[in-house]
């Protein structure tokens, strides 16, 4: 049995077990939505009138209760790991304080509990035996139609939980859905609120919208209605900056960044959409005119320093973090692989992060030539590696250098890097050869290969 249908036949038990025990049970939110569109829900929502406690009393399985005070609770599969049906009790919720979660709930009915979600394509129920969908906010025609509509008042809906604002936008670029002008003219005028929501949560749902096919549609959005310029200051500025590069001789920076998101392979991992979401972002800030032509020296560590600041701001991990800086940083470094030293071309390929930098490199390639020769050329040097290993382990440490007899200096540094870098252009292959040239550079300051050079 597949995953999928694992977790259908666990999200329908527990609606069978909750109806045996006399209560109300139904499928709802998201996985509703996705059966309609005739998608595989990644998981499955299940609404009551059971309160948590009965809940957990009428079902024989282990269960999270994290959310109990929202009257939520989690409901693990017994034997498959990673399953779970979130189980929620029908409930209206109180004033929203602090535009995140509100004060308090009160369980309610269906009708209440329906009317108090976000968007109407997100709001209706199903019974999973009749296959009976139970609408109460026009989900129904708005899917149809494809349209993202608030559900109520959209200004109210957002006052409620800010995350919503960038929910909208995931939504409506995920399902082609066109936004409501009620809900659209609301997202405008609030998206600068979006900034009270905690980082991880925003990060989250940029995490979501841009490993999605249509990511730069969501991308375009967010900078339509505000948000780009809420969350991601700096990318504002890509608006207007135009290259004149041949692929689009009419774009500016921002419709040039858009075509190297959509260039991307099609399940792109999070720091490398995110990466080539920000990969040209020191532009606007190093533009110069030299004799009627324009340059951008150095955009790429300057955006990678700005790239930083956006991680850290989104709280991102270290290693996301690193990786995405990585990425900004090196985002050129291969434009000319073919004219690099060996010894470089193998450090930069023999980074953890090498498939990311090089999809990266073809992306921004297409975007901007369409001439792939030169990250083509990376991509066959690393799987034919006609001059041995890429990465071979060093044939010095500095270890090796004290049991040599030398004192630990500055200068161990000059030696270990001249070493290495001859390694891996193949003009040293034995550790007895490498001390022969230590033995020579300490005796007369220069190296044996200078000379016959």
């Amino acid at each position: 049995m597949s995953e999928a249908q694992a977790r259908r036949d666990f999200a329908l038990e527990v609606v069978l077990r909750l109806r045996r025990a006399g209560f109300q049970a139904l499928w709802a939110g998201g996985c509703v939505r996705d059966l309609l569109l005739g998608l595989v829900p990644v998981d499955y929502d299940v609404a009551t009138d059971a309160t948590p406690e009965q809940v957990m009393l009428s079902l024989p399985f282990r269960a999270i209760t994290v959310g109990i005070s929202f009257g939520v609770v989690r409901i693990r599969h017994p034997r498959m790991h990673g399953i779970e049906v979130e189980v929620a009790t029908f409930r209206s919720d109180s004033a929203y304080v602090d535009g995140r979660r509100p004060a308090a709930v009160v369980f309610s009915s269906p009708e209440l509990d329906a009317v108090r979600r976000d968007f109407t394509i997100n709001g209706m129920f199903m019974d999973p035996e009749s296959n009976q969908v139970i609408d109460y906010v026009g989900g129904l025609d708005d899917l149809r139609n494809q349209v993202l509509r608030a559900i109520g008042d959209p200004a109210e809906r957002f006052r409620e939980d800010k995350l919503r604002l960038l929910r909208a936008i995931r939504f409506a670029a995920r399902f082609n859905l066109e936004i409501e002008p009620n809900t659209l003219q609301s997202l405008r005028a609030m998206a600068g609120e979006v900034v009270v929501v905690a980082p991880e949560r925003i990060a989250q749902e940029l995490r979501r919208m841009l490993v999605h096919v249509n990511r730069a549609q969501a991308m375009n959005i967010a900078l339509e209605v505000g948000l780009i310029a809420a969350i991601l200051p700096p990318l504002v500025e890509m608006r207007g900056l135009f290259q004149g590069k041949p692929v689009q001789p009419e774009g500016d920076l921002w419709d040039h960044t858009m075509l190297v998101l959509r260039l991307l392979p099609v399940r792109p991992s999070f720091t490398l959409a995110f990466a080539a979401l920000v990969h040209d972002v020191g532009k606007p800030f190093t533009r110069a005119n030299h004799h009627g032509r324009t340059s951008f020296h150095s955009h790429d560590q300057v955006g990678s320093r700005i790239a930083d600041r956006l991680c850290r701001n989104l709280r991102l991990s270290n290693v996301e973090r690193e990786r995405i800086t990585w990425l900004v940083a090196f985002h050129q470094y291969l434009g000319e692989a073919k004219k690099l030293r060996e010894a470089k071309l193998k450090r930069v390929l023999a980074q953890p992060g090498i498939d990311e930098l090089l999809a990266l490199h073809r992306a921004d390639a297409l975007a901007s030539t369409g001439d792939t020769e030169q990250v083509d050329y990376c991509a066959y040097y690393l799987e034919n590696q006609p001059a041995g290993p890429i990465n071979p382990p060093p044939l010095l440490t500095g270890h090796d250098l004290v049991r040599h007899g030398l004192e630990p200096g500055a200068h161990f540094a000059v030696i270990l890097e001249t070493i290495r870098e001859a390694q891996l252009e193949g003009r040293v292959q034995s550790k007895r050869e490498v001390l022969d040239w230590v033995d020579r550079y300490m005796a007369t300051g220069s190296w044996l290969d200078e000379e016959s050079g």
